[in-house]
């Protein structure tokens, strides 16, 4: 079968998604200790295979029977990536169709879709979901190129469930910045009018009223800002993961209108 999808930039430097890693770890840790086979793909992971040898690491943590195999969709990087093979960690050539005989409790695809079309996104969604275990968690979403910005999309077998941003408070001047950073579904969404638009907005504001806490670090100054949010905005996390510097919406609040 012919790999679904096509070649992304490749482009990738190490600890880039060790926000995004982090996250996984805390909130789908559970998920990965109950699966009876608890296999996470790194789809996508570009012409280096730092990212996927990171995750293995990282999940590893919070289950450490954890399998990592890496999909790409172009066989040079498949063949570049096998010196780095070992013990729980595999690649593959593959694309959205996930070419593993197993279910996996986790897919990551992060800076895929981006190179894509935006009405591309909700049946390439579709189809990753269709691939996931019962418990299983798709990840996709995007951050810049040293890992101080991200903002992604967790989604089940049903669907999206939340999306989540996550950033560097010290490189930090106000949360819209990391608009540059919205999953494809998103990002050409943050208009007058749109749900994301005004979550930023809200969260500019909270983040102006803030100030005074910014004496006392930018952490405290963040988690001021996303307290006052909360009363607004369903959020699904709490101050744990706020002072990591991110903040998790439920999807269905910024859910792109029309």
């Amino acid at each position: 079968m012919r790999p679904i999808g096509t070649a992304t930039r490749g482009t990738t430097n190490p600890n880039r998604l060790r926000r995004m890693d982090r996250w996984i770890a805390a909130v789908h840790g559970p998920a990965l200790r109950r699966a009876e086979d608890p296999v996470a793909v790194d789809l996508g992971y570009g012409a280096a295979p730092w990212t996927a040898v990171e995750l293995l690491a990282r999940l590893r943590t919070a289950e450490p029977r954890t399998r990592v195999v890496g999909i790409e969709i172009s066989p040079e990087r498949v063949e570049a990536a096998r010196p780095y093979e070992r013990e729980g960690l595999a690649f593959l050539h593959g694309g959205f169709e996930i070419p593993l005989p197993q279910r996996p409790v986790l897919i990551r695809a992060a800076n895929v879709l981006r190179q894509y079309d935006e009405g591309e996104v909700a049946a390439v969604w579709r189809r990753l979901c269709e691939r996931l275990a019962p418990e299983g968690l798709l990840v996709e979403g995007t951050c810049d190129e040293i890992g101080r910005r991200h903002v992604w999309v967790a989604l089940g077998p049903e669907g999206p469930r939340t999306v989540t941003f996550a950033t560097r408070l010290g490189s930090l001047g106000r949360p819209s910045d990391l608009a540059e950073r919205l999953p494809k579904a998103l990002i050409h969404r943050n208009v007058p009018g749109e749900p994301v638009h005004a979550f930023l907005r809200d969260f500019d504001r909270a983040w102006a009223a803030a100030a005074p806490y910014a004496s006392l670090g930018a952490r405290q100054r963040w988690i001021a800002a996303v307290r006052a949010l909360a009363a607004d905005w369903p959020l699904r996390d709490g101050e744990r993961r706020w002072r990591q510097g991110e903040v998790t919406v439920a999807w269905e609040a910024l859910r792109p209108g029309g």
